[in-house]
């Protein structure tokens, strides 16, 4: 008896639970029903439609400073940050001949001048012949010409030696040294050598020791990618608000230079690289290297009718929207649609100034 009156409980309970929950779905059905539709009306905006670049600033001409003479650097005379004009002086070069360097630069001089020597003993008695007929004159300028190439020789020796020992020499009112002097007036903007560093000279086989980096920063640059679904609305020419990290706040213009032809590849997406010339930086003090967003301006159009582009429904190329109707269903209409910002979009034909539409429906999560 117990058991059965048991089992009636629970039977009971469960029916109570199943009542309550059909009453909470009626009541729930019930309000949203009585929730009343949204509606957005058509005003007049400004809409500006816009590509964006990342990227950084950089100088339009960075230099490389690099010796054309082997050797430690002995002393500095600038620092990062130091502005300089073209001529003055940047570091000085102290040749550093290996043994064998200097050994071979010795042993060159003497033999020049062994050279030298003979040939011009040989010049004597050839005077000698030539005066008495026994040799031509084609061969006795024969000898005053290998006379002339063996004093050049040696004195090209002599030079190379003085280089190698003193590092600077004078040929032809030309002074040849080892003091790197600025090839631009510009900034300092990386050393890459201290006092002591060895140096590998330029030459037409090496690539040579990088001193420093200077540049003009009056001449700015910003370079950066867009991807490839806005490269083909934008143009050179068209005008850039650039959004540096490091300033914010502050307002840098500029104009596209470049768009490069080629693509590529960057986290596995398409991009075009492109540069952007700076005209324009106000009180900012950009410096190199700056992260910054360039915001490439692709159409404006000022007061122009407009609604959000979420209460509009695209299908088979053509815009709808949909505009209440008092006491009935909804009714759509088709519109003819301009610019879009993907947040407003400019409305040409189909919907009057101050004409109200509804907002799209909300979707439920099942």
């Amino acid at each position: 008896m117990k058991f059965r009156k048991k089992k009636l409980w629970i039977w009971i309970g469960i029916a109570v639970v199943i009542l309550a929950i059909a009453g909470a779905a009626v009541s729930s059905k019930g309000k949203k029903g009585n929730v009343e539709a949204r509606t957005v009306r058509v005003e007049r905006k400004n809409i500006l439609d816009k590509a964006l670049a990342v990227g950084s600033i950089e100088p339009l001409n960075e230099i490389a400073v690099k010796s054309k003479v082997s050797g430690v650097v002995r002393k500095l005379y600038v620092e990062l940050g130091d502005f300089v004009r073209e001529g003055d002086l940047l570091l000085e070069v102290k040749p550093d001949p290996t043994p064998l360097e200097l050994a071979e630069a010795k042993r060159h001089v003497e033999m020049t001048s062994i050279a030298l020597s003979t040939l011009d003993n040989e010049i004597r008695r050839s005077r000698e012949l030539k005066d008495k007929g026994m040799i031509s004159d084609y061969e006795h300028e024969q000898l005053l010409r290998q006379f002339d190439e063996a004093t050049l020789n040696r004195q090209m020796a002599v030079e190379r030696l003085a280089l190698i020992e003193k590092g600077r020499i004078r040929i032809a009112d030309t002074d040849i040294e080892s003091v790197i002097r600025s090839p631009i007036s510009g900034f300092i903007l990386e050393k890459s050598v201290n006092v002591g560093d060895p140096v590998v000279p330029l030459t037409s086989y090496q690539a040579g020791t990088e001193l420093l980096k200077m540049a003009d920063m009056e001449e700015l640059l910003f370079k950066g990618t867009v991807d490839e679904i806005d490269v083909g609305k934008i143009r050179e020419g068209l005008t850039a608000e650039l959004d540096v990290g490091a300033l914010p706040g502050k307002t840098v213009k500029g104009r596209i230079s470049l768009i490069s032809l080629k693509a590529r590849k960057q986290d596995n997406t398409t991009v075009f690289p492109i540069e952007i010339r700076i005209t324009d930086h106000g009180d900012a003090v950009l410096r190199a290297g700056f992260s910054a967003n360039a915001h490439i301006i692709i159409a404006q159009k000022d007061s122009v009718p407009a609604i959000p582009e979420r209460v509009v429904t695209f299908r088979n190329d053509s815009a709808f929207v949909r505009l209440p109707v008092p006491g009935g269903e909804p009714e759509e209409k088709y519109i003819e649609t301009g610019l879009s910002d993907a947040i407003l979009i400019e409305v040409k034909s189909g919907l009057e100034e101050g004409q109200e539409v509804l907002e799209k429906p909300e979707q439920e999560i099942t």
